[in-house]
């Protein structure tokens, strides 16, 4: 058990984060859950819209911040992804250039598959650690996340 022991302590954050990472993609590849036609990173931007859309609106911006990809880039995808029956586009009262996406029920009947995934998978991950804990990683990663994004801002506002 020490020997555990040394070795996280020694272990610097960001790697095992990364490991963590690293682990996480290659267990639960996105293929496994959503069996269609689509490209890798369409299936992962699929899903983030089926997610997200369960709690709110969703437009061409939202995938653009999520994935750091160019408008241009989420134009293309979205374009492909209406083709092939998986969304729609939806103009918002007011706004004509403002498109809402809206998942097709060919989407949405890949929507309990994904949800099912996350589910076994925070089991798989929260196995043999009491709640309170994984509520204080939570927190801790979280403010991680907070800190890494505050410095990436910083950072920005050197550059102008």
């Amino acid at each position: 058990m020490q020997d555990i022991n040394d070795k996280i302590n020694n272990m610097h954050m960001g790697k095992l984060i990364h490991m963590l990472s690293h682990e996480m993609k290659r267990n639960q590849p996105i293929d496994k859950v959503i069996k269609a036609d689509l490209t890798i990173m369409q299936k992962h931007i699929l899903k983030f819209i089926l997610l997200e859309t369960m709690h709110k609106d969703l437009y061409q911006k939202d995938i653009e911040e999520e994935f750091q990809i160019r408008k241009s880039t989420v134009t293309g995808y979205v374009q492909l992804m209406e083709k092939n029956g998986y969304l729609t586009r939806e103009s918002v009262k007011g706004d004509a250039r403002k498109k809402r996406l809206i998942p097709t029920e060919k989407a949405e009947g890949l929507r309990q598959a994904i949800l099912e995934d996350i589910k076994l998978s925070e089991k798989r991950m929260e196995k043999g650690i009491p709640e309170e804990d994984v509520i204080t990683c939570k927190h801790v990663l979280y403010q991680v996340l907070q800190n890494l994004i505050e410095k990436h801002k910083e950072e920005g506002k050197k550059d102008e």
